[in-house]
């Protein structure tokens, strides 16, 4: 594919690596809310995004409006994974939705939704997480998606124009369908998100050029891990996300994975990341950057 027009747009040139740092699952939990905040302020994170239908939402939700500036996006949730530790849908509470499982929760996996949730229900209900972020005070600066949910004929047009109608950044990596057949998506499918892509360049969105998650099943060496990945990356805009945590019982009895969550949190906390990305010229960017294209 040709060099990515963002980069250009924002000074950088076609072989810059540049990343956004950018935190998950923001309002899940305590844990995640507080983790992304000690981050965010000792500029460690270019970025995160909330879980609106989660029940620390409303908090981080307020630490934005009260800290103007903050890079924080709408993380466009349609599952509630976890076994013991649940959430429901903001629209409805209608099961004709296809959004909810028997107990009336959000399903638990990417799998479920798709096969069960109508595409005018994902739609309301994306639409409705971005604008109650809004109205909570967040500037939003992005929507992006919870466990890829959303990457998916039947609910992608309306994860889109979420974002289009509030004129912000929708997360989607650039590609053609051979480069989306080998993220295992169909030959059907992968063909159709090249048009879509396509068409949004076309439109002068910016989009990112690919996406990079810091593991989270494995929590030992994670600070090698994280600048072995850094380094690897290829130039343009690469998404880097991870899904931060302080340790508290509570996240030791929600996540079995919270051992990862808590070492990704104490990787990006640590003073010779931040170092190793100076000296390695790594351009750090946050959505809001992505977000005065359009604007």
């Amino acid at each position: 594919m040709q060099p990515n027009p963002v980069l250009k747009k924002l000074g950088f040139s076609s072989t810059d690596k540049v990343v956004i740092l950018h935190t998950d699952d923001i309002g899940m939990c305590q844990a995640s809310l507080s983790a992304f905040i000690d981050l965010w302020e000792n500029e460690a994170v270019s970025s995160g995004a909330i879980m609106l239908p989660c029940p620390w939402a409303k908090p981080a939700a307020e630490y934005c409006r009260t800290h103007p500036g903050v890079d924080m996006g709408v993380h466009a949730t349609l599952t509630a994974e976890w076994d013991g530790y649940r959430w429901s849908a903001l629209s409805t509470r209608d099961p004709a939705s296809g959004l909810m499982d028997k107990d009336g929760f959000l399903w638990q996996t990417s799998e479920e939704t798709q096969a069960n949730a109508t595409p005018d229900a994902v739609a309301a209900e994306i639409q409705l997480q971005v604008h109650k972020a809004l109205d909570w005070g967040v500037e939003v600066s992005h929507v992006d998606t919870h466990m890829g949910t959303v990457i998916h004929p039947k609910f992608i047009q309306a994860y889109i124009q979420a974002a289009q109608q509030v004129h912000v950044p929708v997360m989607l990596p650039r590609g053609d369908v051979s480069r989306f057949t080998h993220m295992g998506i169909d030959t059907e499918t992968a063909s159709r998100f090249e048009i879509i892509i396509n068409h949004l360049e076309e439109q002068g969105l910016p989009l990112v050029d690919g996406l990079a998650m810091l593991p989270l099943d494995q929590p030992e060496g994670q600070l090698e891990i994280a600048k072995k990945m850094l380094d690897e990356l290829p130039s343009g805009v690469t998404h880097f996300l991870f899904h931060p945590s302080v340790d508290t019982p509570e996240l030791r009895a929600i996540a079995p994975d919270w051992p990862s969550r808590v070492a990704n949190y104490q990787t990006f906390m640590d003073p010779r990341l931040k170092k190793f990305i100076r000296n390695k010229g790594i351009q750090v960017i946050g959505y809001h950057d992505l977000k005065k294209l359009i604007q």
